[in-house]
């Protein structure tokens, strides 16, 4: 027998202490815990045009600081389980990195790093994580430059190193992604974050080639890639413009997709389309071709399995027949053929006068419903702190009002980690537990289930969590382990004994 499996078995064979005047202990039990609750919720922390944090550019840092730790708070208050983190809005940077700028969103000069020196997104990561929440690094691969954009351009920025890969498009700078350079350029960046920072997930959102803007004229004004394609047509290629294009997103997504893989496995990939693919599809849907017009193939990203989960953006309402929530989510649902994960965006930012947050509540209704939908992702954060229309309220109350652990994700890893090594303490003034993981596994989160009246109840607890005082007795509690893959160990449950005299 060796070390670990000899502590092993000394942990679990050891009497459990009783404090003085102690009126119970706990001993193992074969005692089934009711199954845990499996959920995503998600919501998206903006940086853009200081959409969600910080407020504002130019903030001190510990202002910086309160506003995220005020918002990571909320999200626990809410029963959030995941926070997506857009750390690059425009070839920009949202954390410390050697390939592009500190952005203009934070300091108000691109380039120009906080003061005293912090990192944002190992700040985020590590608050994230001590309240047990996942944190989704949201990245946009090739927009250069917003039109929201008020500061200089750094000279280490990608339209400055490299001004014959990047587009203007109206008063937005573009990366080209029929560039073999840009796609090199934008897979670098994100694989460092991969690489440097304990992140849960990669995220990008909807933006792949620009949204058509008009012209005076009305026309719609054409993104200039003619030089790109005709790299591309000149070395053999068939592929007519708008196939050429998709191609490019393509390869990238799949690229992006084994990439992160190969790195960790357990960093899940998820995208964030516009909500309908294609008009048609189903039939009574019309609306923006996102596949014609900003080349975005969804579809095929979900088919061919090339992400961990796809966030459709289905930011309608339920009953409007040519954009229904329900519908459209029915239709994404089945074409999961892979079954990735499937959990939609849900637009509590458009709640007012004609769209009440009782509608946002109905929409999670209707997911719960849908076989193959697992969750719910909200735009935006700032709506939540408002507490707009009092959907914050209806959450707690309704739909979100006990905890949940985000799906497992068996494709990635299915091996579930060994049972947690459990103590019990048990006086006239409560109980305390005490546990640690089994030997060499890692773990992220721990759930913890008490039964009191012959009620069992969980709780969630973040993995650096090892102890937990109690002002009572339970009749038993129940501890299982989780690792980053959202595979749950065997609970080791723990029964209480005789009363002592």
């Amino acid at each position: 027998m060796n070390w670990s499996n000899l502590l092993l078995l000394v942990w679990l064979v050891l009497p459990v202490w009783t404090l003085a005047g102690a009126e119970a202990q706990y001993e193992p039990s074969a005692t089934t815990p009711p199954s845990v609750e499996r959920e995503f919720r998600g919501a998206w922390v903006a940086t853009v045009q200081n959409i969600d944090w910080p407020s504002k550019v130019g903030l001190p840092v510990e202002q910086q600081k309160a506003e995220m730790l005020a918002i990571l708070d909320k999200a626990v208050q809410l029963k959030l389980n995941a926070i997506l983190f857009q750390v690059r809005p425009a070839g920009d940077a949202l954390y410390a990195s050697k390939l592009e700028p500190w952005s203009e969103y934070l300091t108000g000069q691109m380039g120009l790093a906080p003061s005293p020196f912090y990192d944002p997104l190992e700040f985020v990561i590590d608050q994230a994580h001590k309240r047990g929440l996942e944190l989704h690094a949201w990245f946009n691969p090739f927009r250069a430059r917003h039109a929201s954009a008020k500061s200089s351009i750094a000279t280490n920025h990608f339209s400055r190193t490299h001004p014959g890969l990047v587009r203007t498009y109206g008063k937005e700078l573009w990366m080209d992604p029929g560039e073999r350079g840009v796609q090199e350029h934008s897979l670098k960046v994100i694989l460092d974050v991969v690489k440097r920072y304990d992140i849960d997930g990669v995220h990008l959102d909807d933006y792949f080639y620009p949204y058509p803007e008009k012209l005076a004229s009305g026309k719609e004004r054409e993104f200039t890639d003619a030089a790109s394609y005709k790299k591309y047509t000149d070395a053999g290629g068939k592929l007519g413009r708008g196939d050429w294009r998709r191609a490019n997103i393509n390869g990238f997504v799949e690229k992006l997709y084994s990439s992160i893989k190969a790195e960790k496995k357990y960093v899940k990939f998820g995208i964030s389309p516009f909500g309908i693919w294609r008009p048609g599809f189903p039939p009574q849907i019309k609306g923006f071709d996102a596949y014609d017009q900003i080349y975005a193939d969804s579809l095929k990203w979900l088919v061919e399995g090339w992400l961990d989960y796809l966030t459709p953006q289905l930011y309608w309402s339920i009953n409007p027949v040519e954009q229904s929530y329900p519908v459209l989510l029915k239709w994404w649902a089945e074409q999961n053929t892979q079954k990735r994960h499937l959990w939609p965006g849900d637009a509590v930012s458009r709640i007012g006068p004609k769209r009440p947050a009782e509608e946002i509540i109905n929409q999670i209704k209707l997911t719960r419903k849908q076989v193959g939908a697992t969750g719910t992702t909200l735009w935006n954060f700032s709506t939540l702190l408002q507490n707009k229309g009092g959907i914050c309220d209806l959450l707690q109350k309704d739909v979100f009002a006990k905890q949940a652990l985000i799906p497992r994700s068996p494709w990635l890893g299915s091996t579930a980690p060994g049972s947690p090594m459990v103590q019990a303490r048990a006086g006239t003034g409560g109980a305390r537990f005490s546990w640690q993981a089994a030997p060499e596994e890692k773990i992220s989160l721990w759930v913890f289930q008490q039964k009191v009246r012959n009620v069992w109840t969980t709780e969630i607890f973040p993995g650096a969590k090892t102890d937990l005082a109690l002002g009572h007795s339970p009749e038993a509690i129940a501890l299982s382990a989780v690792d980053r893959f959202g595979n749950i160990s065997k609970a080791m449950v723990l029964q209480r004994g005789i009363t002592s005299p």
